[in-house]
């Protein structure tokens, strides 16, 4: 059972751990205060991240002391390890990693379980607690994901497509000709120079995939199907589509948080 935060001044950080980007949040009982994004590097150690942290906390009016939590999810199995440490050492706390252990108030239908990352369990959480089932869940990441959700909550499972930074570095690195480009909104679909085609292929064709899967995932779902973005190309897609009802770029760390007081 869900409950809310009986210490409404109670601090927590959430730490989000992707393939491309580090998303970090600073909650002040229920309300995000803060939040930042730091590039994702594997070989950092964590006093480079702590000291990256602490600057960040910093800056955002933050004291590292006055935090009472930690809860953190990650698909970089190496930064797990870097981040609990960096916690431990220079927030004096433990974090609530979200793993197999842990109570999320999900019930997981995949075939194999601990095969479903963190992020999309902690995503469908929140997705569910915010804005009820069912639901498709669109993840705009280094891979572009579409997570299902039934009627009563539970994580049926999804699809995994590459994500839109990748295609775009891909036309790039494996052409002889194809400059790497902005992701930017062409003046029409058919373009009329390089860049403009790479944009109208890129933006365009992913507003067709998400359309496509939408429906593919609303014919199984259901009409009422509910249609959730997230992650940090999502309010551009959306803005080509009527597919997609709620944009919550911060989805993820409002999951880890009700996750976080569901383990209090």
């Amino acid at each position: 059972m869900w409950r809310d935060n009986e210490e409404k001044d109670e601090k927590l950080l959430c730490i989000d751990i992707g393939n491309t980007n580090i998303v970090l949040g600073a909650y002040n009982g229920e309300k995000l205060v803060s939040h930042w994004r730091l590039a994702t590097v594997h070989e950092r150690m964590p006093d480079e991240y702590a000291m990256l942290l602490l600057q960040l906390l910093s800056h955002g009016g933050h004291d590292p002391g006055e935090f009472q939590g930690v809860a953190m999810a990650s698909v970089v199995p190496p930064l797990t390890g870097t981040f609990v440490e960096l916690s431990e050492a220079y927030l004096g706390l433990t974090p609530l990693v979200v793993d197999a252990g842990v109570r999320t108030g999900v019930r997981i239908r995949y075939d194999n379980p601990r095969e479903v990352g963190a992020d999309r369990v902690v995503d469908a959480a929140a997705a569910y607690r915010l804005y009820g089932g069912p639901a498709c869940i669109v993840d705009f990441g280094t891979a572009t994901t579409f997570d299902a959700i039934s009627a009563e909550g539970d994580y049926l499972g999804g699809a995994i497509a590459p994500g839109i930074g990748i295609s775009a570095e891909a036309l790039f690195a494996r052409t002889a000709k194809l400059p790497r480009i902005d992701l930017a909104r062409p003046p029409r679909a058919i373009g009329s120079n390089t860049v403009h085609s790479m944009q109208s292929g890129i933006l365009f064709g992913y507003v067709g995939l998400v359309e496509g899967m939408v429906a593919r995932f609303r014919a199984e779902l259901g009409e009422n199907m509910r249609v959730i973005a997230t992650g940090g190309l999502a309010e551009i897609i959306a803005r080509e589509t009527a597919v997609i009802e709620v944009v919550d770029p911060w989805l993820t760390l409002k999951g880890l948080r009700m996750i976080y007081e569901l383990n209090r």
